[in-house]
């Protein structure tokens, strides 16, 4: 028996046939997003431990649809780097010091603001309102999105291989790197320092080769660096808080899906807040592992380094900077600065 078919017949077939190979293919075969997600941490940094934490349960609320990999230890290059290839598009994700973002947004060093805080929680509070609303807004324009909480890396501890920290006068002409930050610049250099700029990536190396004889940096990146192998005092100056904005290249993040992009920021937020206790839970606990590890410690009257920050006019240098807006949003929170 011979069977013939109609062009009309053999198009609406194929049709059917094709409708049914789709319907077999994974869901998210032709949705899947990768998210390169870098940042300078190690592996064992509570930043990098939470965002790995994160990345997994985006990608199983998003049944795999979402992938986020994570490349910590600079993998995808210095801060700098980064940042030029988050907003290129080369990459689609990073975590990135407020202090070093503020190359590019000079509003996101607002609470890098010398002795600005007396605690995390202040820090946390200010960043999550008012202050926080307004770097968020400032970080848009640049064509990056930055997720709603920030991430905690701790207050800043000034460490040396040749002497212990104590008063401003210790400072005088002593080179101290540090990260490529405007307002880090800044704030040492008016408490007569002479600041040098190293990337993240070159700090130990420089440590070790005498490029400069100190550093500043919190305790938990102090201690996951092995810092204290090249740095034998440590002085609990807590001058400088910073924290880590997530940020995502905004081109990128438009065009996920909506329901994609409610489950990574809110992940992402959520996660923020575990990080923001195992960030203080392991600074509690450093001071006393990297005494055990050789490092002296000192606890100088930062109400002195302050006075010399007020004095050379650091306060008003960069209350003028910022205006009078953003400032009086960080004073409601702090207190009067200067």
């Amino acid at each position: 028996m011979t069977f013939s078919m109609t062009r009309k017949q053999f198009l609406i077939g194929a049709s059917a046939a094709a409708g049914a190979i789709a319907l077999r293919r994974p869901a998210f075969a032709a949705r899947k997003s990768v998210i390169h997600f870098g940042l300078d941490l190690t592996a064992d940094h509570p930043t990098t431990v939470n965002v790995t934490a994160a990345a997994k349960k985006i990608r199983d609320a998003t049944n795999g649809e979402v992938d986020v990999q994570v490349f910590p230890s600079s993998q995808l290059g210095d801060d700098t780097h980064m940042l030029a290839n988050l907003r290129s598009g080369a990459m689609q994700m990073m975590a990135i010091g407020d202090n070093i973002l503020s190359s590019l947004v000079p509003t996101a060093a607002i609470d890098n603001i010398g002795f600005a805080f007396k605690t995390p929680e202040m820090a946390w509070k200010a960043l999550d309102g008012g202050v926080g609303d307004a770097v968020r807004a400032d970080i848009e324009k640049t064509g990056l999105h930055a997720m709603h909480r920030i991430w905690d890396e701790g207050f800043r501890e000034v460490t040396s291989s040749t002497k212990q920290i104590a008063t401003p006068d210790d400072l005088h002409g002593f080179k101290i790197r540090v990260p490529p930050s405007p307002i880090s610049l800044s704030l040492f250099q008016a408490l007569g320092a002479s600041p040098v700029t190293i990337n993240a990536a070159e700090l130990y190396t420089s440590l070790q080769t005498k490029v400069v004889d100190g550093q500043e940096n919190p305790l938990g990146n102090i201690q996951t660096m092995k810092l204290d192998q090249v740095q034998k005092f440590c002085s609990l100056t807590n001058h400088m808080w910073v924290g880590y904005w997530l940020l995502v290249n905004g081109p990128f993040w438009t065009a996920l899906p909506e329901e994609h992009r409610k489950v990574i920021e809110d992940t992402f937020d959520a996660q923020a807040l575990e990080q923001r206790v195992a960030n203080q839970k392991l600074d509690a606990s450093l001071e006393e592992i990297l005494k055990g590890q050789g490092m002296q410690f000192a606890k100088p009257d930062t109400a002195a380094f302050q006075a010399v920050l007020t004095k050379s006019g650091f306060y008003k240098t960069w209350k003028d900077k910022f205006g009078a807006p953003l400032w009086s949003a960080l004073e409601s929170v702090t207190g009067p600065l200067a």
